[in-house]
């Protein structure tokens, strides 16, 4: 379906369920797992319906982290195949009723090492583990996301190629242009290609306007669909990856990052961008939230749902158009329209 759909034209992904969860008091961040599809699956259901809402076309299992190496450090490694299979279940259950496509979730393993040989047979069995607990519960195709390492990435490729079913396979980028594994770019993602990725592309540590510009090379590298999942924190050149931004001094990551939040607008503007550039599948990670998907789809002119609320500033009894506008003291109207600088020679003369 998932292929069918990108040949018609873009497609849209979800926002960052992981960080929206954590805002929300459900996801604890440090080990940042997905136990809340078993303990709290509302708050899961909640999110993803706001999600498919804002004009989101594929709704991801909440299973990010779901594997061994990480449920093990919070004591429910036990717990796999359930937080597996009910991720599934809750994705699959709103992706109904709103006609959306569901993608199984695969990650970095945090157990492949690329100077130790036997810790592929453990990578991948990680990788099956949670494709065998989560394909039979409504997977449309499967995302393996945020990897860092070539090799660890076309270890998720054989075996969701395995499951018969189709592959979106995304690098995670943070320095430099080049995989842990040291192999360029555009070499990394022909690779992939040639294993057999039905999609390639990059998400998460940086933001759009540090990711498009590879974006860019991996389009001109390869001739399969591309998909971008920024994350949804402002960063810089000098510090390109959002788990180094600054806050007075310390480490905002991972608890004071509110700050660098992006805008609705900005988020747009990456998704016009990406399309103008030949993006096939237009996501985010971290840091995005509803609002910043419908602005997103607004931007690629499709209507949503919740298109219904969308700003109608001209009803706003202050800022809004001259039929609505109530505020009667001149100087505020000034200050909310135009803002504050704009309006001291009306401070001066109410003084006179």
């Amino acid at each position: 379906m998932i292929l069918e759909r990108l040949k018609e034209g873009v497609v849209i992904g979800d926002g960052g369920t992981l960080f929206e969860l954590e805002r929300r008091g459900y996801v604890s961040a440090g080990p940042f797992t997905p136990e809340a599809v078993v303990e709290h699956p509302d708050a899961v259901r909640q999110l993803q319906i706001d999600f498919a809402r804002a004009g989101a076309a594929v709704i991801q299992a909440f299973a990010y982290y779901a594997h061994k190496e990480k449920l093990k450090d919070i004591g429910m490694e036990g717990a796999l195949t359930d937080i597996n299979r009910a991720a599934v279940e809750i994705a699959r259950a709103v992706a109904d009723e709103y006609g959306l496509m569901v993608a199984g979730n695969l990650c970095n393993t945090w157990v492949y090492d690329p100077g130790d040989a036997s810790t592929r047979k453990e990578t991948r069995a990680q990788f099956d583990d949670q494709i065998r607990y989560q394909i039979d519960h409504g997977i449309d195709f499967f995302i393996a996301e945020t990897i860092e390492y070539l090799e660890e990435a076309k270890i998720a490729l054989d075996a969701i190629r395995a499951a018969k079913k189709p592959a979106m396979i995304t690098l995670g980028f943070k320095r430099n242009a080049v995989t842990l594994d040291g192999v360029r770019i555009e070499d990394a993602f022909k690779a992939l290609e040639n294993a057999g990725a039905d999609i390639v592309g990059i998400n998460c540590f940086r933001d759009p306007e540090r990711m498009l510009p590879l974006a860019q090379t991996v389009r001109d590298s390869v001739s399969c669909h591309v998909a971008t999942q920024p994350v949804g924190f402002r960063c810089t050149d000098d510090k390109p990856y959002f788990q180094i931004q600054e806050r007075g001094g310390k480490i905002a990551f991972p608890t004071e990052l509110d700050p660098f939040v992006l805008v609705r607008s900005e988020m747009a503007d990456y998704a016009a961008r990406a399309r103008q550039m030949g993006i096939n599948y237009i996501g985010s990670c971290c840091g995005t939230a509803p609002h910043h998907i419908r602005a997103m789809a607004e931007a690629l002119g499709r209507t949503a749902p919740n298109s219904k609320f969308s700003p109608r500033v001209h009803l706003h009894k202050i800022i809004g158009d001259d039929q609505h506008t109530r505020e009667r003291n001149a100087q505020i109207l000034c200050e909310q329209r135009y803002g504050q600088a704009h309006c001291h020679f009306m401070e001066k003369k109410s003084k006179l």
